[in-house]
């Protein structure tokens, strides 16, 4: 069965060419082009997929985006933004967006970023085996894609399940931002923010201490490294 993926932008001739690149991918697409038209279609038939404009009539993107992650089935979102709105792209990535897409992008490009997306959503591929990693009353397991604090269920995007998987994979071993781009987002270059972004919204979830983390370290003029109890 297609997988369902939801096109919200109020720009008619960009709606159309990305549903038409998405259908021709074999998802099953559909449009509507402002926010409140947004969630009552997630409600009426929750997609797989939201590819989300933030500039909308009615609602825009950043609160659409709010919106949906309140909601229990944490549907992945990739936003499309103008080039000069990074203070608004950052918000969406604090808000829980998934990844994101400068407008004019490559119609070739959201498809495999709603590909990777939509793959990471979906679990491990089948040759990577399920891991339990834990430290110190937090626990990840990648089968189910569940990360627990002291027996409490966190709510993760899906990049901050993947970023935080892959640094417990690799403890005590210090990545750059470059690197983290690469191996959690999948590519090979791309706007170095959108980690420290995940890795604030991180720390915010596991660390008692934001603003002094113990787990998540910044290590300066390098980046960051997962930091066990026992080390």
């Amino acid at each position: 069965m297609a997988q369902r993926v939801l096109v919200v932008d109020d720009d008619r001739t960009v709606a159309d060419v990305v549903c038409r690149y998405l259908e021709h991918a074999g998802y099953e697409v559909s449009h509507v082009g402002d926010g409140a038209a947004a969630l009552a279609a997630v409600a009426r038939r929750p997609p797989q997929l939201v590819v989300l404009d933030l500039m909308l009539p009615v609602l825009d993107g950043l609160e659409v985006c709010r919106r949906l992650r309140e909601r229990p089935d944490g549907v992945p979102i990739v936003m499309l933004t103008a080039r000069g709105d990074e203070a608004d792209r950052i918000l969406g990535l604090q808000l829980g967006a998934d990844d994101y897409l400068g407008k004019p992008f490559s119609p070739r490009e959201l498809v495999l970023r709603v590909r990777s997306v939509l793959r990471r959503a979906g679990g491990e591929p089948a040759d990577v085996p399920p891991e339990v990693l834990a430290d110190d009353g937090l626990e990840v397991e990648t089968g189910p894609r569940v990360a627990r604090l002291h027996g409490r269920e966190l709510t993760l995007t899906l990049r901050e399940f993947d970023l935080l998987a892959h640094l417990m994979r690799h403890p005590d071993r210090a990545f750059r931002r470059s690197e983290l781009l690469d191996r959690v987002w999948g590519w090979s270059f791309g706007d170095q923010s959108t980690v420290t972004v995940h890795v604030r919204r991180l720390r915010e979830k596991i660390e008692a201490d934001p603003a002094n983390p113990r787990r998540i370290v910044t290590v300066w003029g390098v980046g960051y490294r997962y930091e066990p109890a026992d080390a």
